[in-house]
């Protein structure tokens, strides 16, 4: 279970990391800093920065979350590998599977899968992300890129951060979106409300989505995403704070929705610089068979 640390500043001056980590001698200054990257730190219920400067008086509450599992073991699970070299691999996850073990998922993970079919992966994440540079969520489906090895993976995490790759998604939305293009920028954070939840908050992370119209139905829009930024479910928060979420969204979404397995949202194109040929890699994952089977439903009911 998640527990809760709470700390209040006396004398102490100088950038909130720095003062936790000399405060709480058996967590050190990288785990603090994990924690204000997980918005897990708050003052007076506001998401607390790591640049932020403390103050005599200031209360800040630590939401520790549950220790990750870290016994990894190789297992023998299908995987599609849309592309793979000494340096790089390309994977077209499923929807359903877990990127990375934790607590409530030690197993059957996409890590677990590549351990089993790949022999090389980078070692600059933690213990329970080997090879892993950016996750998409359990029941989101499409392209991941994996680095091999830690020069890869110090690469692609560049491109990412420089807004450098390309990231393009499909997602089947509730509403008749009017409008053919639009961008959303709105700042997203841990959710005041539930903490399992993210939200547009005023001292959120920049997220920035940009969204185009493929087709409408009557009740619903199939809509392509690009992400500028990669906060956690950005997509599924975005859209639903412009009022127009996600079809079988189960946390963002509405009760009544379309049967299916999980948002309908799939990453559809990935690209990127090869980190050691320099050259512009493109892929593209087709729709999932649900995802298709209910598009042709939606277009034979219209």
């Amino acid at each position: 279970m998640e527990k809760q640390i709470e700390v209040i500043i006396k004398e102490e001056k100088g950038r909130v990391d720095k003062v936790l980590a000399e405060r709480l001698p058996d967590h050190s200054r990288s785990q603090v800093q994990q924690w204000l990257k997980e918005d897990a730190v708050t003052l007076a219920g506001e998401t607390v920065r790591a640049n932020y400067k403390v103050k005599a008086g200031d209360h800040l509450v630590i939401q520790v979350p549950e220790p990750e599992v870290v016994d990894l073991e190789p297992e023998n699970i299908p995987l599609t590998i849309v592309y793979q070299d000494a340096d790089v691999a390309v994977i077209n996850k499923p929807q359903g599977m877990v990127v990375h073990p934790s607590a409530g998922h030690p197993s059957g993970t996409l890590v677990n899968a590549l351990l089993y079919h790949m022999e090389d992966l980078s070692t600059i994440n933690d213990v329970v992300r080997p090879g892993i540079v950016h996750r998409i969520d359990k029941d989101t489906s499409g392209l991941l890129m994996i680095a091999k090895n830690d020069q890869a993976h110090e690469s692609l995490a560049k491109q990412l951060k420089d807004k450098t790759s390309l990231r393009k998604y499909v997602a089947l939305v509730h509403g008749n979106i009017s409008h053919e293009k639009g961008t959303i920028n709105a700042p997203i954070g841990r959710s005041k409300v539930n903490r399992k939840m993210q939200a547009v908050i005023e001292n959120g992370k920049p997220a920035v989505t940009h969204f185009t119209v493929l087709e409408r139905f009557d009740q619903f829009t199939l809509v392509e995403l690009q992400l500028e930024t990669g906060r956690t479910h950005q997509i599924r928060v975005h859209m639903q704070y412009i009022g127009f979420p996600l079809a079988g969204d189960p946390i963002y979404g509405p009760k009544r929705t379309l049967k299916g397995n999980g948002q309908f949202l799939h990453a559809k194109l990935l690209g990127f610089t090869h980190p050691t040929t320099g050259e512009s890699m493109v892929f593209e994952a087709p729709l999932p068979e649900l995802f298709e089977d209910t598009l042709k439903k939606l277009r034979k009911n219209d």
